[in-house]
């Protein structure tokens, strides 16, 4: 029986990361597609994924070169592509409107006319997100929910989104998007928020820092663990027809709520170290972001395991780790 080939954008990334462990364990041949300077820096630009780094076949290309891109694809033939790049960061694609834009729309159309010129029965995923929602008129949002994105990057992960569909529409490929909703682990970035209150409750029990500054705690969020979520991606491929599907665990949590549990878990008070900040307030914020994975659950057979306490609580103990901060297990701590 022939291997499946996966070939997976945005491979060095949290999502990247889990998804290609998640392919090697099935026993898939493992590609990625990376910028050429991670190659000559692997201890930071590839930290992810050094555990299987001679696992996976990695390849340097560019999202926004389409020549690039149509290499690999030569070169590879993959049965099956995760297109996960982007430029993910929404506060950052309000200070830069033009790269969120053009990276996220032109590295997902150079891929789909590759894939649909070189190896058009190779299976697509495109990586949406819940910011496609944005000012959503209705709460859970699921697959019918109208968009209304409210930052740049909602507004290219709907063209990429359209994209999609217009392939799989056009020229019968099989492309799926999960619209996946907020999702984290101790792999998240450290721009994220959720990594930055876990990081800084690290940071503050070891001494390193005395204070936090965050933007709006009241903001509502659905949480899940990056590692389940990635399942969600492999399932969609493995149907028997293309479809698009909301990946959720269908709670919602404020981001004061994640800074009490992060700092609980170290027992200190947050109110102690808690400091707001303007200038990290979003220009437009969303309204409740909910999703309803009801499809997903029915369909792909997919379910979420991991609750928010407990994906709080290992993100922060896995940087309390890094930081060589003493941190009491939790039997100790009364937990």
């Amino acid at each position: 029986m022939t291997k499946k080939c996966a070939l997976i954008t945005g491979i060095t990334g949290q999502d990247g990361s889990y998804l290609a462990e998640f392919l090697l364990a099935k026993g898939y041949d493992v590609h990625g597609i990376v910028r050429r300077v991670a190659l000559h820096d692997p201890e930071h630009r590839l930290s992810r994924i050094l555990a299987i780094r001679n696992q996976v076949q990695l390849h340097a290309a560019s999202m926004e070169s389409y020549a690039s891109l149509h290499q690999v694809v030569e070169s590879v033939r993959p049965s099956e592509c995760y297109h996960l790049a982007a430029q993910s960061f929404v506060s950052y694609s309000f200070d830069d409107e033009f790269s969120t834009l053009n990276t996220n729309i032109n590295g997902t159309h150079y891929l789909l006319a590759a894939l649909k010129n070189l190896a058009p029965k190779c299976r697509f995923y495109f990586a949406g997100s819940s910011e496609m929602f944005g000012k959503a008129e209705e709460v859970p949002q699921r697959e019918t929910t109208k968009f209304h994105p409210r930052s740049s990057y909602g507004i290219s992960k709907v063209a990429g989104y359209e994209l999609t569909r217009n392939y799989r529409e056009a020229y019968g490929m099989f492309a799926c998007s999960g619209i996946l909703f907020n999702h984290e682990s101790p792999r998240r970035g450290h721009e994220f928020v959720s990594r930055k209150i876990t990081s800084g409750v690290a940071r503050i029990l070891a001494g390193q820092t005395q204070k936090l500054p965050l933007g709006n705690l009241e903001a509502r969020r659905d949480w899940g663990h990056a590692r389940e979520y990635v399942q969600a991606m492999w399932l969609m491929l493995q149907q028997g027809e293309p479809d698009d599907y909301v990946v959720a665990t269908g709670e919602t949590h404020s981001v004061r709520e994640f800074v009490e549990r992060a700092f609980s878990r170290v027992m200190l008070d947050h109110r102690e170290y808690v400091v707001s900040d303007p200038e990290l307030y979003r220009p437009a914020e969303v309204n409740l972001l909910q999703g309803d994975a009801a499809k997903a659950r029915t369909k792909l057979g997919w379910e979420y395991k991991i609750g928010f306490q407990e994906l709080v609580d290992e993100m922060v103990e896995t940087d309390c780790r890094a930081v060589g901060a003493k941190l009491l297990s939790k039997t100790q701590s009364g937990f």
